[in-house]
């Protein structure tokens, strides 16, 4: 949908409403049942222990009785807590007023941070935000309730557009220093903010460190959202870009196939580029995409990380 589509063809009661009742209906079998959180990790009930992966585990969490009875390295691993205290930042800055499929990638969050809201609410869950906006970080204290995810939606949908907001390696920073206690820290960004001048590396993006910081702290999820475009360039002829960051045009003669190839080799390196930073920092990523069915990539996502938790969970057998 465009501006005259997802934002203006609603009043924000009767969207979120839309949206509330798309999301809890398609998640359905995700929002009942034994509560474990979006990831595995970070939590307060110990269980158990498994082998130690080299490269993917961190050895802070190395269980030092079980390694020394076995002789083989193991870390600890815990379901999430309970009460899990959620905060989500999200990108609003003008790269996300994009879109070429059914959703502008803003539109695209927005719907993130519902589904992610609907998914934790409950048990005495509380989630709050940081929204990166033109005025500076605007912070939402953590409540609990469907009321609290509705109001922090609805200025999400109300937030002007195509500003310069604060960048995102910023963002990370001031959410890792107001909110000191542990739990679930999603992400929600393009991460185009901080990369090199062509983004394609190898220096690592801005906000790769604040990121690595946030996740010894928390878990983190890094949700990307995309659009096709950004991925392959279509043959209609000379096409005018615009850089809605900085305002920057060029002329793209989209006819030569040449061209085309290498914009596609280039948009996937990029896209590499940030799956290794976001993996070298710690955090899960989950990438979503305007012309997807963002619900079902969500739903795989979730279900996959509790197979992980459900594995890691299963005592090891002795072989010896």
């Amino acid at each position: 949908m465009n501006e005259g589509g997802f934002r203006a063809e609603l009043v924000p009661e009767r969207r979120l409403r839309r949206l509330e009742l798309m999301i809890t209906r398609r998640l359905d079998g995700l929002l009942h049942g034994t509560y474990l959180g979006l990831l595995p990790g970070i939590g307060s009930e110990p269980a158990g222990s498994r082998e130690y992966r080299p490269g993917e585990d961190e050895v802070r969490r190395m269980d030092w009785s079980v390694t020394a009875r076995t002789t083989v390295p193991h870390v600890r691993t815990v379901d999430a807590d309970r009460e899990l205290g959620t905060h989500v930042l999200v990108d609003a800055s003008a790269s996300m007023d994009f879109g070429t499929a059914d959703l502008e990638k803003r539109e695209l969050a927005i719907a993130a941070v519902a589904a992610v809201g609907f998914l934790t609410l409950g048990n005495g869950n509380r989630l709050g935000a940081h929204l990166l906006a033109g005025e500076g970080v605007r912070r939402f204290p953590a409540r609990g309730g469907r009321q609290a995810l509705l109001s922090l939606l609805r200025a999400m949908m109300l937030t002007p557009r195509n500003q310069q907001a604060v960048g995102l390696a910023a963002g990370i920073q001031t959410l890792h220093r107001q909110t000191p206690r542990s739990g679930l820290v999603v992400v929600v960004s393009d991460f185009l903010d901080g990369l090199d001048e062509d983004g394609l590396g190898p220096a690592a993006p801005a906000w790769e460190e604040p990121m690595r910081r946030l996740a010894s702290r928390h878990q983190v999820l890094a949700v990307q959202v995309g659009d096709p475009r950004e991925q392959e360039l279509p043959d209609v002829g000379l096409l005018t870009l615009v850089d809605p960051e900085t305002g920057r045009r060029r002329e793209v003669p989209t006819a030569s196939r040449k061209l085309r190839e290498r914009y596609a080799a280039a948009a996937a390196q990029q896209q590499a580029t940030i799956a290794q930073a976001v993996k070298r920092a710690g955090a899960a990523h989950l990438p979503l995409r305007t012309d997807r069915d963002w619900v079902a990539d969500i739903v795989r996502h979730v279900h996959a990380r509790r197979r992980l938790s459900r594995g890691a969970t299963k005592p090891q057998r002795n072989s010896r």
